[in-house]
């Protein structure tokens, strides 16, 4: 996905005003003219550079060229040169390192599951696919980016990265562009690009307010751009004042701020100060209140909604009411971003102003402290909601506020640490679903190390233990996780005495649920039948009562599958599903419909198998789980083979094959599954013949990679 960064991003309209010559040159650099082959093969003995930096100050466009280029290399496709994508990281919004690999690999559309560093998967995944890597916004981690991009270009022999940055990394392969300013008098050809932006703003700015452009009033301009040194951001901030000053007044006020324009003695300030002149000017020109969101905001690395804006900053002597007013006056004065799904960023360079003014303030602590609250508060709201219709729709805003949960747990781990771990626990689960197993797995140990006993309850301890055998799990991790799955279990009957007779039924359902599950990945369902039937036993009630009970409940049905209890499963399968299509829950659903495509197969039913296998592939793509949709897509194609569809049978193994490389490991599910993979990828093979099968195969590969990227759902 496209990202934005400090430079300049036309606030959302799609022009693109000069540049030619850059972007050109980039043009040329990503083909790999200038270094003769872009593939990276050695030449004189040395890798040929595939490391290319736009460098420039803050506010000039690198972004914006940036993303022109890599909308251009998109647009080739397959017949470009990186038949396998373009992907773009944004890196503004982190405020150190410790996210950066992970951003890189949300980039990637890597969901790793394994126990191995995110970094070894990453240049794993990366290998021998030939794709362009975009890094923006790297300033602020160059020391970092130092060490990391040399380990992927030397891991990944086709791979081109793409960064832009206030300064180069200063490594030997390193080809940069310097992004200069736009050209603000008139070149040889005529050409004003600061003009033709500053003009184009003003007319999409203020439409009813912008001058007729009189020779007069031109001359005002040209003396506007020279001053702003023909930087874009600068340029579109001045534009956004004429809703309430004329060209004249900008032109008057901007003179007595920076000094009158000579061409014997030039006064013009250094780029980096014109920028800073702009901003602070715009500051200057908010009312108070605009100014006091306008640094509260600043708290938020990345995008972020109206609801969070008021949760956040409306701490007197705003109030919830005034945010949204102020929020669109920042909005119409450029300094506040409005996307097209709705959602708010400010650019790095105008956040870092605002910060400075908070800090200053003395508002950093408790910003921080009521944006942790607001995420936490989602989260909770989240798992409050997980069992109806609003699951899918908590999972969504889960995933889209990660790097907001980190940072709140972040603040957490500093401040208190009884309530990271109590976070941890309940985004756990979340980020096991979205693929972010390795955050859920740092912070969740970092913060069971942190909590002292004494400051956490038993209940958010088990919770905690739990999440965290659950992603053990999903990575691989077995006999740790059962080992904590016992635990987990022990610690829940403790807390009968403590809370009363008969305790608790949440954590010791989720702690019966862990165990179980366990049992079931390591080939033992009735251990989990008998672990699922004890704890349902002892705490009576509807499987739809509560999230932890419909999870027990689900084990059960798939012990019953592994034993070979078609029937029974199916049954209590078909309860499951039934009720959760009542209640628009989707998880669950999900899991109720493989075991039936799997009890199907298993029956002779391969029409009814695929009829359940595309309704789990749908309720997976609206929760973004690859894991659940690579076994899907496992299981429609076993369907298929079983039905004669050979060449179906071997796209759908090929789709799934992307998914299981998107969550870098080798096909996972419980024992049974393996059995039918193999019995029907022979039926399919045995059908085609082996070159027919191949090539079918890889055509669902690709397939896969589409759908990965574009979010699609399955159509194979």
């Amino acid at each position: 996905m496209l990202g934005h960064g400090d430079g300049y991003e036309g606030g959302g309209n799609t022009s693109f005003v000069g540049r030619a010559g850059e972007l050109a040159a980039l043009d040329r650099a990503l083909r790999g003219e200038w270094r003769g082959e872009w593939r990276g093969e050695r030449q004189g003995g040395r890798t040929g550079d595939r490391l290319i930096t736009l460098t420039g100050p803050g506010g000039v466009g690198k972004s914006r060229l940036a993303r022109r280029a890599a909308d251009r290399a998109r647009a080739a496709g397959t017949a470009g040169p990186f038949p396998d994508g373009v992907h773009w990281a944004d890196l503004s919004p982190l405020p150190d390192a410790r996210l950066l690999v992970a951003t890189v690999a949300d980039a990637l559309d890597l969901a790793d599951h394994t126990a191995r560093s995110l970094a070894t998967a990453v240049r794993e995944w990366i290998g021998e696919r030939r794709l362009l890597l975009v890094l923006d916004c790297c300033e602020h981690l160059v020391g970092d980016l130092r060490g990391l991009v040399p380990e992927l270009l030397d891991a990944a022999p086709h791979l081109v990265l793409l960064l832009t940055a206030r300064q180069r990394l200063g490594l030997e392969r390193e080809h940069v562009l310097d992004i200069g300013p736009l050209t603000h008098a008139a070149d040889p050809y005529g050409n004003e690009e600061a003009l033709a932006l500053f003009t184009a703003r003003a007319a999409a700015t203020a439409p009813r307010h912008a001058p007729p452009w009189t020779e007069a009033r031109l001359g005002s301009a040209r003396s506007i751009c020279a001053r702003l040194e023909g930087i874009p951001l600068a340029l579109e901030l001045a534009a956004a004042q004429l809703t309430d000053h004329t060209i004249e007044e900008l032109a008057e006020r901007l003179a007595r701020r920076i000094g009158p324009l000579s061409t014997a003695v030039p006064v013009q300030p250094p780029r980096h100060r014109a920028l800073r002149t702009a901003i602070g000017w715009s500051h200057e020109w908010c009312e108070p209140r605009e100014r006091l969101l306008w640094l509260r905001l600043s708290v938020f690395g990345g995008t972020f909604d109206e609801s969070a804006a008021r949760a956040v900053c409306s701490a007197p002597p705003l109030t919830e009411a005034l945010v949204a007013p102020l929020l669109a006056a920042l909005v119409a004065k450029s300094v506040v971003r409005r996307g097209s799904d709705g959602s708010y960023r400010m650019l790095d360079t105008i956040r870092e102003y605002g910060a400075m003014w908070r800090d200053e303030a003395g508002e950093r602590d408790a910003l921080r402290a009521a944006h942790a609250a607001y995420f936490t508060d989602l989260v909770r709201a989240a798992e409050r909601d997980w069992l109806g219709p609003a699951q899918q729709e908590g999972y969504r805003r889960v995933a889209a506020v990660h790097g907001d949960l980190c940072a709140a747990l972040d603040h957490y781990l500093d401040t208190a640490p009884a309530r990271a771990l109590d976070l941890a626990a309940r985004a756990g689960f979340y980020w096991a679903c979205c693929g972010h197993l390795h955050a859920a797995r740092s912070y969740l140990e970092r913060a069971l190390a942190a909590a002292r006993p004494e400051e956490v309850s038993p209940l958010i301890r088990v919770r905690a233990l739990w999440a965290l055998g659950v992603t053990l799990l999903l990575q691989g991790e077995q006999d740790q996780a059962h080992r904590l799955a016992v635990g987990c279990e022990a610690l829940a009957a403790g807390l009968e005495g403590e809370y009363g007779s008969p305790g608790p039924s949440g954590p010791a359902l989720d702690a019966a649920y862990l165990l179980g599950l366990s049992h079931l990945l390591a080939g033992r369902p009735l251990a989990a039948r008998i672990v699922s039937d004890n704890a349902l036993e002892a705490f009576p009630g509807t499987p739809f009562d509560s999230a932890p009970r419909i999870r027990c409940h689900l084990v059960r049905v798939f012990a019953l599958t592994g034993m070979g209890l078609f029937t029974d499963a199916r049954e209590e399968a078909e309860l499951l599903r039934s009720g959760c299509a009542e209640r628009g829950e989707h998880w669950t659903r999900a899991y109720a419909d493989y075991q039936l495509a799997l009890i199907c197969l298993f029956e002779s039913r391969p029409a009814e198998s695929a009829v359940h296998a595309r309704a789990m592939l749908e309720s997976k793509r609206e929760l973004g789980d690859s894991f659940g949709t690579a076994l899907g897509l496992d299981v429609l194609a076993a369907a298929r083979a079983a039905a004669g569809d050979g060449a179906g049978a071997a796209r759908a193994y090929g789709t799934g094959h992307a998914y299981w490389q998107a969550v870098g490991h080798p096909q996972r599910g419980t024992p049974e599954l393996a059995s039918v993979r193999e019995e029907f990828e022979r039926t399919a093979r045995g059908a085609l013949g082996d070159q027919a099968y191949e090539a079918a195969f890889m055509e669902g590969v690709r397939h896969g990679h589409t759908l990965r990227t574009r979010a699609r759902p399955y159509d194979g």
